[in-house]
């Protein structure tokens, strides 16, 4: 089936089986998406023409209205007819210069009880450049990936950070826990993903639950450490303090930048914690009124990213200003397996 892009006067093809986002990658076409799951939303775009269909059933990240408008998920709808789509934006797939490399492990450190940070040495003589935010596949065995945010910032990338928690049998992060991994041999593929820091003159809103402080670590580091003057609220949720991994750190860089605050906020702590409580998205909508004045940038699980979709444009965020980044379990798949940043497997 032909797929033709309205906004660009491109095309691509994608076969039956196919779902478009993948189809769309496979022509370097880079499209907005984020958890490859029908959950968050990131890949939506309008249908102009054609007919689609989803093998898994209607997603959850489109609304009855938004199906009704016309809107289809790139990452679960399969062309069932040439189609005219369009799609909110558009990047060549290798802008970043995305390429395959070797790397070394070449440092594991325990960041809490399941979450490992893991330090990669890349090649000396090879260049690696990537924005704040995007993320890395970490090649296996059986043509299997796993993706992770890489959490230290450009300036700052040797060695490159990743935080990795442990999931149960997962394929990558249940061996570099139980086994000592320091010093292995790595394949890379990157950088990878749309969830980048963007230039504004309007203040930031950052909204990270778990692991999803790795890319808005790297985000948060490279507008304070670069000097750039915008107004930072930052909302990390987790479920108690033992998770607070990366409390000091956020901390330190609040201390030092007069225009950051730091808010963290647990959902399931101890009789000993003070500070805020709940769920992590509801804390700002609390706190701030103008909240549709801000740059909103989410990443961490599905369901959190869902509710900040829902709940931010409810007060007026436009969907232009909302950034995501949704941590989805890894899919097993034989096709290519651009899961979302900073897979917990």
């Amino acid at each position: 089936m032909r797929i033709n892009v309205s906004s660009s006067g491109r095309g691509f093809s994608a076969a039956a089986d196919q779902s478009l986002l993948d189809a769309a990658l496979d022509a370097s076409f880079n499209l907005p998406h984020s958890c490859r799951g029908g959950n968050c939303g990131a890949c939506r775009a309008r249908l102009l023409s054609g007919e689609v269909r989803y093998p898994n059933g209607p997603p959850l990240g489109l609304s009855d209205d938004e199906i009704a408008d016309g809107m289809i998920l790139l990452c679960q709808a399969r062309a069932s007819t040439d189609l005219t789509i369009e799609t909110f934006e558009m990047r060549p797939a290798d802008q970043a210069g995305s390429k395959r490399l070797p790397c070394r492990i070449e440092r594991l450190e325990f960041l809490s009880h399941d979450v490992m940070g893991v330090l990669l040495r890349l090649p000396a003589a090879a260049s690696f450049i990537f924005e704040a935010g995007q993320y890395i596949d970490i090649m296996l065995p059986g043509g299997l990936r796993r993706s992770y945010s890489i959490a230290s910032p450009p300036h700052d990338s040797r060695p490159l950070a990743l935080h990795v928690r442990h999931v149960a049998g997962g394929e990558f992060s249940d061996r570099l826990l139980r086994e000592n991994k320091s010093g292995a041999l790595l394949s890379i593929e990157g950088p990878l993903g749309q969830f980048v820091y963007r230039p504004s003159a309007l203040p930031m809103l950052m909204v990270a639950g778990g692991t999803g402080i790795a890319p808005v670590l790297s985000i948060l580091r490279h507008v304070v450490e670069n000097g750039i003057e915008r107004d930072i609220t930052l909302y990390w949720g987790v479920r108690d303090e033992r998770d607070l991994y990366a409390h000091a750190a956020l901390e330190s860089l609040a201390g030092r930048a007069a225009h950051m605050r730091y808010r963290p906020v647990l959902s399931e702590p101890t009789g000993q914690w003070r500070g805020r409580t709940g769920l992590v998205h509801e804390a700002p909508l609390a706190d701030i009124e103008d909240v549709e004045q801000y740059d909103v940038y989410a990443a961490g699980p599905p369901a959190m990213v869902a509710a900040v979709r829902r709940d931010f444009e409810a007060r007026g965020v436009a969907a232009t200003r909302l950034f995501f980044d949704s941590f989805d379990y890894a899919r097993d798949t034989a096709a290519r397996q651009r899961t979302s940043a900073a897979t917990k497997s």
